[in-house]
């Protein structure tokens, strides 16, 4: 194994450990906060954040991370240099209010620009997804690790996944643009994991989101042999300081 397998291997352990942690509150009516986004936030949020910050200052204690929750409450930096980890303790906060299950831990290790290493674990379903040297692996609960790998675009039956909240006829037009033909909504870094292991084929989103938010993700889809690019094409970059670390547009693919 290479140091970067080392590391990611890490990262799962910490996502595992964060998701063990935050699963017994889901479907309690937890007390949600607003934050000054006006965008929720828990104590699973808070929790998860901690032992993932905890966690990842053991392990790699001259790395920086950049967090959500403490950057709601505290800001970005000004400048971040080339090595640094985003981290979404709980993406999909909604879903989890909601009692759905498509809420996600995600920690991504991003070097100039690109995200190398990265976990995402579904605590809901026992799932988690992580880099390996070669490709990615998921595993199910106490179950094996096994290689996952994106399909071909099924032609006639090329699945979206898409966001809850997305107009019909937004839809239409990205289906239009990009040629799928069927589409799914779902919460979460999920959907990239979902593309990554051959369950769906793309992802667009023309819509506002954080770095925390997709660095995972694309750490596995990109790893897994999929992709993600701006709309037209241009390599999907990370450490954007300078615009608090707010992504444009992007679409995900599998092959």
């Amino acid at each position: 194994m290479t140091a970067l397998a080392d590391l990611s291997a890490d990262l799962a352990d910490i996502a595992a450990e964060a998701g063990a942690l935050i699963l017994p509150l889901w479907k309690t009516g937890i007390e949600v906060s607003e934050k000054t986004d006006k965008s929720p936030v828990t104590e699973a949020d808070r929790r998860a954040e901690a032992l993932i910050l905890e966690g990842l200052a053991k392990r790699f204690p001259d790395v920086p991370v950049i967090s959500e929750e403490h950057a709601s409450e505290f800001g970005t930096p000004d400048s971040i240099g080339p090595r640094f980890f985003l981290v979404d303790p709980l993406d999909g906060t909604k879903a989890f209010v909601r009692g759905d299950p498509h809420f996600t831990v995600n920690i991504a290790l991003i070097e100039h620009g690109k995200p190398v290493a990265g976990a995402v674990g579904a605590p809901a379903s026992g799932e988690l997804w992580w880099t390996v040297e070669g490709g990615v692996v998921k595993r199910r609960g106490d179950g094996p690790a096994e290689l996952v790998r994106p399909r071909a675009w099924p032609q006639g039956q090329a699945l979206a996944l898409i966001s809850h909240t997305m107009k019909t006829e937004t839809a239409d037009a990205l289906a239009a643009q990009y040629g799928f033909h069927r589409r799914e909504p779902m919460d979460s870094s999920i959907k990239f994991c979902r593309i990554a292991e051959g369950a769906a084929d793309i992802y667009p989103r023309h819509g506002t989101t954080m770095e925390w938010d997709t660095a995972a993700g694309h750490a596995v889809l990109a790893a897994a042999g999929g992709r993600m690019t701006t709309p037209e094409g241009e390599p999907f970059l990370y450490g954007k300081a300078s615009e608090g670390f707010r992504n444009g547009w992007f679409v995900a693919r599998g092959l």
